[in-house]
């Protein structure tokens, strides 16, 4: 069996992401890669993970899922929700503007300005955000950003939003489903107070907090059997 591969939350960390890539040593041709959402928002190189994602999806096999943030990103470029400009604006969106077109804010003056040089220059980017999967299922597990709703008879039914946004209500309580789910979107120093990855039988969480100075995880299965590993974002320190 070939060896699974799990990161997710790089939120515009390309340099740690790098280098996790290196230290998990990941043989394209032999590792299934599988990144669980949130690529931008609140680190510096949005655009550039974004590429390197598309990548490794296009070049390698690799399996991305959309979270909370990618969708964010493509809403606010391509509608008009002003309620998605403020919650840009608060979490984390200005270091994504600043990546793909250098401005450092957007207003609703300066949207139009930042639609086109979106649409112009980077069209291909939120193609590929928008048509990311939410959701991924094997025979072991189920892969998603956020988790899944409690108590569905079908959780592939559940909405979108939870796909992407659920917290408290998935990883307090325990799943309806007969596989482990691999989630990211929560950081986990809230779940056991440690960046570490979060082991919890039914489910797993591997947000390390990479964007605010803690940790890119990786979840790594082979046979049966997980491993992990990690590195710092020693950047978001300094």
């Amino acid at each position: 069996m070939s060896r699974t591969i799990m990161i997710s939350d790089i939120h515009g960390c390309l340099e740690p992401f790098e280098r996790l890539l290196e230290k998990v040593r990941y043989a394209p041709e032999q590792d299934r890669l599988i990144l669980l959402g949130d690529y931008v928002d609140k680190g510096p190189q949005s655009r550039e993970v974004v590429e390197a994602v598309m990548g490794l999806v296009k070049r390698h096999g690799a399996i991305a899922l959309r979270g909370n943030h990618d969708q964010r990103l493509v809403d606010l470029i391509r509608g008009n929700d002003p309620v998605v400009l403020h919650k840009f604006a608060e979490h984390g969106g200005p270091p994504t503007l600043q990546s793909y077109t250098g401005f450092s804010e957007v207003t609703e003056r300066s949207r139009e300005e930042v639609r086109r040089i979106m649409e112009e220059q980077y069209a291909s980017h939120l193609d590929f955000l928008a048509g990311l999967p939410l959701y991924l299922e094997d025979d072991r597990h189920i892969y998603v950003h956020a988790g899944l709703r409690p108590g569905m008879s079908d959780w592939t039914l559940q909405s979108e939003h939870d796909f992407m946004y659920i917290k408290d209500e998935f990883y307090l309580h325990p799943t309806t489903v007969d596989k482990t789910v691999i989630f990211g979107h929560t950081i986990t120093t809230k779940l056991h107070a440690k960046a570490d990855v979060w082991f919890a039988g039914d489910k797993i969480g591997i947000d390390g907090g990479c964007s605010i100075g803690l940790q890119l995880n990786a979840l790594l299965f082979e046979d049966g059997v997980y491993e992990t590993a990690c590195v710092e974002n020693k950047k978001a320190k300094e």
